[in-house]
């Protein structure tokens, strides 16, 4: 009963149908379990097809977002270009002409100092040009910044609209409109008389040059007068008539170490020595005048050689006093031997009687005071028939031994006449230092001026976009669910709308931190003959330098300028070239120009809070009504157009020129292009 009683409650229970008698599942059981596992596979199915679609739309909106980004990004590295392309500019024309002036300051690089400074004030004019035509292309581009995001970013959009799924939408910069400022970029160098500072410098330069030419030459013969020929000379003739010790009397080889006060000490000991020597006696009348005469003489050039005096200013000038002496009559009535009462006299019948000494045999009568030469040719007193001196006599002392080159008084004329050339040569020279070294100080302030005009600021970019990109897409209704998945086992089924909103901000890249694009921009620059040909030796070296090196400007405006200035062969230190030289080094490096970060920006998504924050707008109230204004899914491609197609109706459907490079001293222009159609992505 049991056995059997178990069948009929299965049928009581209604579950014969899958369980058979002997408890297994029953075909039908079979067929129902497995139409239920595969409607369930099919459901699965279908609910992740509509989970992974429905996500889609915010992969689309970030991939807008971030499409939107790239053009701004686009942009900034076409701004960054410009600026280091008129900042590097600017300062290769100064540092030329810094060097121009330099080197003007060296008579032998008077040509390469024209060209430099010549060269300097054409790229600073070409500079002008282009960073007025630079700021109005940026402005342009600004113009059509927002358009080419939208039309980027649509296009991106409806570049995702496929396998049955309709997207639309677009990314808006934020701010709409520009906020860049420009002024920067238009900032100029005032380098308004510096060809003719230039031309001022290299006049006095030669006039310096010139004079330290002659006093050079000068200096020379001096030298040699004093001790330097043979077999006579200064330093001979005082150690062979005066036997003056090799103390009193030293010998300079060269003229380097020696200078005008060493004859003047030589003098000096050699009439002090002569005079010591020197008694008043002779054999007869004639030889007692000639002997008085003699240590009249020396006792005169003693004084005077005394009362003389060289010296030198630390600014180059001398002051040199080395007397002539008398060496016949005319000069000698020019002198105190002439008008000084040096002269004994006698009381004798006719009167006083002026004797060359009270030794003469013509003084019979008392001794009657002293009296000078000009009162004896005045008549104040009468002549000495016996020993008979006279002017004529004390005139004749010196002529001799001035005549000759055996003679000290000879030589000493020679140093004489040496010294004085040297002191006016000298004068002139320092004179001609002294206005040069002004007007190098005049270049220096207006280098310094110019510089910092140059890099006090650089240009405020705040293009559309600067804040960032909101993206706002989205997915058009009535998307049915691929009918394989559920024809068959499920009823219709269809994809709701749905929307989504993404933000990109720019942020550098690090991987791009040794990015070599302002050498690129260069070498392209370069590989048109017409911009670096013309320039002087070494500029397009410099600017090149100056330009690659924008990112680290503190070390490259101080490190190429320096090196170019370098590169100026015969500044030798202590000179007014050599002081500009230091002086504009020291200028670069304190110009205080910040380096720039020369990464290249990427966008990378952000909370769009923080860009419609930023730009002062209500999130929530702004992405309704962003997605308010979106088109229908249909009108994608008309978006598109419309957005990218009014850029390139207005600037021109392939290359826009952003602006032109003018070859320095020519009036060939380089276009710079931008192509608008790879920029906006249009279709």
């Amino acid at each position: 009963m049991a056995s059997g009683g178990e069948p009929h409650s299965h049928a009581a229970l209604g579950v014969g149908v899958f369980i058979d008698d002997e408890g297994g599942y029953t075909t039908v059981a079979m067929a129902v379990a497995l139409l239920v596992s595969i409607s369930l596979v099919f459901s699965a199915a279908s609910a992740q097809w509509v989970f992974s679609r429905a996500g889609e739309v915010q992969q689309v909106a970030d991939a807008a977002a971030e499409s939107g980004a790239n053009a701004v990004a686009a942009y900034a590295t076409i701004a960054q270009t410009l600026d280091a392309c008129v900042l590097s500019m600017g300062l290769a024309g100064m540092v030329a002409c810094g060097a121009g002036l330099v080197a003007s300051c060296v008579p032998s690089l008077a040509v390469t100092g024209a060209d430099l400074v010549t060269t300097g004030t054409q790229i600073l004019s070409a500079r002008r040009d282009f960073s007025r035509s630079a700021a109005a292309g940026l402005q342009r581009l600004e113009a059509a910044l927002p358009a080419i995001v939208v039309g980027n970013s649509a296009a991106c959009v409806l570049a995702n609209s496929k396998d049955g799924l309709s997207y639309a939408g677009c990314a808006v910069p934020f701010p709409q409109r520009s906020e860049s400022d420009f002024s920067a970029l238009l900032a100029d160098a005032d380098d308004s008389g510096m060809e003719d500072l230039a031309r001022e410098m290299r006049e006095l330069a030669e006039r310096e040059r010139a004079a330290k030419e002659r006093a050079d030459d000068a200096r020379e013969r001096g030298w040699r007068a004093d001790c330097g020929a043979r077999p006579y000379c200064l330093w001979q003739r005082a150690q062979s008539l005066a036997g003056l010790s090799d103390g009193e009397n030293p010998c300079y080889p060269s003229s380097e170490a020696w200078s005008f006060g060493a004859p003047l000490e030589r003098a000096r000991a050699y009439y002090s020595a002569r005079l010591s020597s020197c008694t008043v006696e002779g054999a007869n009348a004639e030889q007692l005048t000639d002997s008085a005469c003699r240590r009249a003489f020396y006792e005169f050039a003693l004084g005077e050689v005394q009362g003389g005096s060289y010296s030198e200013s630390p600014d180059g000038s001398v002051l040199i006093d080395l007397p002539r002496l008398p060496h016949n009559t005319s000069e000698t009535r020019a002198t105190a031997l002439y008008t000084d009462a040096a002269w004994p006299c006698s009381a004798e019948g006719p009167g006083r009687v002026l004797h060359s000494s009270m030794a003469c045999p013509g003084a019979l009568g008392g001794y009657a005071g002293l009296a000078s030469l000009a009162e004896l040719e005045a008549g104040g007193v009468h002549f000495c028939d016996v020993c008979r001196m006279d002017v004529g006599d004390m005139g004749s002392v010196a002529a001799a031994s001035t005549s000759i080159e055996n003679g000290f008084e000879h030589w000493w004329r020679e140093v004489v006449e040496a010294s004085e050339e040297y002191e006016k040569a000298r004068n002139e020279q320092a004179d001609a230092r002294r206005e040069l070294k002004g007007k190098a100080k005049l270049g220096a302030d207006l280098f310094e001026r110019a510089i910092e005009a140059l890099t006090a600021t650089r240009p405020k970019l705040c293009p559309p976009g600067a804040y960032g990109c909101v993206a706002v897409v989205v997915r058009g209704e009535g998307t049915a669910v691929p009918a394989e998945l559920t024809s068959a086992f499920l009823s219709e089924a269809s994809l709701p709308p749905g929307a989504a909103v993404s933000g990109a901000v720019l942020a550098p890249d690090q991987t791009t931190a040794e990015n070599n694009l302002l050498a690129t921009f260069f070498e392209g620059l370069a590989a048109n003959g017409s911009l670096t040909g013309g320039l002087a030796d070494g500029v397009a070296t410099l600017w090149g330098r100056l330009l690659i090196g924008y990112g680290s400007a503190y070390d490259t405006i101080a490190g190429a300028g320096g090196d170019f200035l370098d590169r100026l062969d015969g500044v030798l230190g202590g000179s007014v070239g050599s002081w500009l030289k230091q002086k504009l080094g020291e200028i670069m490096e304190r110009c205080g120009l910040a380096p720039a970060d020369l990464r290249l920006r990427k966008p990378v998504l952000v909370n769009t809070r923080e860009i419609l924050g930023k730009a002062g707008y209500d999130r929530a109230a702004t992405v309704r009504d962003l997605v308010n204004r979106l088109p229908d899914s249909g009108d994608a491609a008309e978006c598109v157009r419309a957005f990218a197609g009014w850029a390139l109706d207005t600037y021109g459907d392939e290359d826009f020129t952003v602006a032109e490079l003018t070859v320095p001293g020519t009036e060939l222009k380089i276009p710079l292009k931008v192509n608008l159609k790879k920029l906006a992505g249009a279709l």
